[in-house]
């Protein structure tokens, strides 16, 4: 068993993580990454997908693309379909669509990105501007269409979801939501949830961060509202509880036999959750990541197990 430190050793490099695939590919195939219905259609998405913030973010900025074109091939090798970005992304968009135009996968893949001209949840978003960026995601991901566009952090929803809105009646995106990944929106995002037809919202949960579960979660459920999951690692933070530490043996029930799949099928638990899509730039995690969506996945007893375990470790180390 590997954990992903190893993993870096051994892929040291876009030429190795790329070498490494096809027997990672072999493993996955062994099993068939679950699929669940999006509420509003009953459209059927493979519950693992890929974010492109954080270290997808940062090599799409460089020079060197080898490792971001494994990522993307490697996805879609493992039946991902999933891609999660925004404008605010850096690079991401544009060197996402360049990659899967050139690897002839741009219509295996559904296209989530964001609008948002206002900043996080404050100011006015000026309506020519907004639809200058949508329109300039299109041009990036090299689509006549999107699947999903969300207005990201929640900045000015009446503006900006009201553009979506259009777009969507004219055919042009096929789904839309909000997204926020703080706390302090929450009370806004429920009201927003009650009161606008959404397709979609995009949250932070992890095991070790279950604000949503209280209410946003069912919520979803009950207004029939897809929820793509951001940063189920906590960033780095759930890396640095168990480094070090071994996988309990009992993560077997589960077909989990890394500690990235381990984290995924915790909130692939939950049954509001359409997606998770955690960031990469690396192939090898990538193929990881899609074997949490493989196999078993837990009920309330064990995904209270999984939550009592990571709570007994010490808290990461405060973010200067």
């Amino acid at each position: 068993m590997l954990n992903r430190r190893e993993w870096i050793e051994i892929t040291t490099g876009a030429a190795g993580a790329l070498a490494l695939r096809p027997r990672l590919l072999r493993a996955l195939q062994q099993g068939e990454l679950l699929r669940r219905a999006i509420p509003s259609s009953g459209e059927m998405l493979p519950v693992v997908g890929l974010g492109s913030s954080a270290t997808f973010s940062r090599m799409a900025r460089s020079e060197d693309r080898d490792a971001l074109r494994g990522v993307i091939r490697t996805m879609v090798d493992g039946g991902a379909t999933v891609f999660d970005t925004a404008p605010s992304y850096g690079a991401s968009e544009e060197v996402a669509g360049e990659i899967a135009a050139d690897l002839a996968v741009t219509d295996r893949i559904f296209w989530a990105t964001k609008v948002n001209v206002a900043g996080r949840g404050g100011g006015t978003a000026e309506p020519a501007a907004a639809r200058a960026q949508i329109d300039d995601s299109f041009r990036k991901l090299r689509v006549d269409s999107v699947d999903l566009i969300q207005v990201h952090n929640l900045g000015d929803v009446p503006t900006q979801l009201g553009i979506l809105k259009e777009l969507k009646d004219e055919g042009r995106v096929r789904y839309l939501g909000v997204t926020t990944t703080s706390e302090r929106q929450y009370a806004e995002l429920e009201r927003i949830m009650r009161n606008e037809p959404l397709d979609f919202i995009g949250i932070d949960y992890a095991v070790d961060n279950r604000t949503v579960e209280t209410a946003i979660l069912p919520l979803a459920q009950e207004r029939k509202i897809g929820v793509l999951v951001y940063l189920p690692f906590g960033r780095t933070r759930l890396w640095q509880r168990v480094e070090g530490r071994e996988l309990p043996e009992w993560a077997s029930e589960l077909d989990a036999t890394t500690w990235a799949q381990f984290f995924i099928k915790f909130i692939l638990g939950h049954p509001a959750v359409t997606v998770v899509t955690p960031a990469t730039s690396n192939p090898t995690h990538m193929a990881d990541n899609i074997g949490g969506g493989i196999g078993r996945l837990p009920d309330d007893a064990m995904r209270e197990r999984m939550a009592a375990l990571v709570e007994a470790l010490p808290p990461a180390p405060a973010r200067r």
